[in-house]
């Protein structure tokens, strides 16, 4: 198949979801696809684009096998709600040109529209209606639910304006994935017929990512004792997760010398989150960069236990990505979400760590006691077999291949 791919983030972004479109472009093409993507240059989770790409304009370049079409577009440094919009749009009006050029060229049989941004998708509904192809709809975040319930805008009839758009592009999709069953309900509620809808979850190389023991970990690089204990936050430092909560519950535990926590990546709440544990005279919260892949196995090992936070409106259409390696390392975590949800639902039903209520410091608190006096290894045992079981790599994206042939298959019988 010739697959055409549409995503603002792409390889070689470590995290979040150029991560996974990255690995499924380099996958599909390891298989024999003519996979070409049209993206961004890579600026996440830094929001700062990276150096090797700085200064260049529109570029094209090979990465794992696929043809990777770059715009220009513009990385605030300060992330507001308003600057984000203009990032975004900034985006799509790069991406004009390199679209015209797509449309002269021999037709792809099959465009996957990565999203958000969610308006993205109106160039992949167009090549695909121009050029009779099939179009497939993946959603990572339910990005105009989430800017209506985290607040981000309040214009009622710009939201309304959104949704509709929203809509269009989803009915008139041949295929709509996404990554959780809570967002399947509401994707469904949007009109898209269930027949269409096909379950595309994040996954995990679980040959790569393992558990390992202490000693295996960065323990020793970093001069924390394998006796202690260490509580890892690791990923996107943004506003949807309600990060603060760290530093608070921190301080319940600043009379424990041996318990650590580790905050480790980049994102817009950064700055703020060292200077409140520096204002707080919090020693025992440590800040690192991102971890690369190649080392992502001994940061994991390195935590006792791990959390996973969200604001409770952010709780059912994000499905953090982080858990998937967490997972996969065997690892033990604190997760807070709100009954109902996919989140809530997947950890209780399989035992995997501790639920919390969102937002709540005396909540995390209990959850970081709770985990100090309880043997966690039934917890990084079930973890590991979840990840083996129902995310791995090959499986999840062998089913997804077969999805994509049956949806050309039956192009060509018609």
């Amino acid at each position: 198949m010739r697959i055409l791919i549409f995503g603002i983030n792409y390889s070689p972004e470590l995290t979040g979801i150029g991560k996974y479109t990255g690995e499924m472009g380099a996958w599909l093409a390891a298989r024999g696809h003519d996979v070409a993507v049209v993206t961004a240059k890579p600026y996440y989770p830094e929001w700062d684009v990276h150096l090797a790409y700085k200064g260049t304009g529109w570029m094209t370049e090979r990465i794992d096998g696929v043809t990777v079409h770059r715009v220009p577009l513009y990385v605030p440094k300060e992330v507001t709600s308003k600057k984000r919009i203009l990032h975004e749009f900034s985006f799509l009006g790069g991406i004009l040109p390199k679209w015209f050029g797509l449309l002269l060229k021999k037709k792809y049989d099959v465009v996957i529209n990565i999203t958000p941004p969610f308006h993205l998708g109106f160039y992949a509904w167009l090549y695909a209606k121009m050029k009779d192809a099939k179009l497939v709809t993946h959603i990572q975040d339910l990005q105009v639910d989430a800017a209506k319930e985290l607040g981000m805008i309040s214009n009622e009839r710009l939201l309304n304006l959104m949704f509709k758009a929203e809509k269009h592009l989803l009915t008139s999709s041949d295929v709509v994935s996404s990554i959780s069953l809570g967002m399947k309900k509401k994707i469904l509620a949007k009109g898209v017929l269930d027949q269409k809808y096909i379950m595309f979850p994040n996954w995990v190389d679980e040959q790569t990512i393992k558990p390992l023991t202490k000693m295996q970990s960065l323990r020793d690089e970093w001069g924390i004792p394998l006796t202690d204990t260490v509580v890892l936050y690791s990923g996107n430092l943004g506003e949807k997760q309600g990060l603060e909560i760290i530093i608070d519950a921190a301080k319940q535990f600043s009379d424990r010398p041996d318990v650590h926590f580790i905050i480790c990546g980049s994102g817009g709440a950064r700055g703020r989150l060292k200077a409140m544990a520096e204002q707080a005279g919090l020693k025992q919260i440590r800040f690192y960069p991102l971890q690369p892949y190649e080392k992502l196995s001994a940061l994991l090992a390195t935590a006792d236990v791990h959390l996973v936070l969200q604001k409770k409106s952010a709780s059912d259409l994000v499905m953090p990505s982080k858990l998937t390696g967490i997972l996969a390392a065997g690892g033990c975590s604190i997760v807070s979400a709100l009954p109902g949800t996919s989140l809530y639902e997947i950890v209780d039903i399989h035992h995997l760590g501790i639920l919390i209520e969102p937002e709540s410091v005396e909540a995390l608190t209990n959850g970081l006691q709770q985990a100090l006096d309880t043997d966690l290894s039934p917890y990084r045992e079930r973890a590991r077999q979840y990840a083996e079981r129902f995310l791995s790599k090959e499986q999840v994206l062998q089913e997804f291949e077969r999805n994509l042939v049956r949806l050309t298959s039956h192009e060509k019988q018609t």
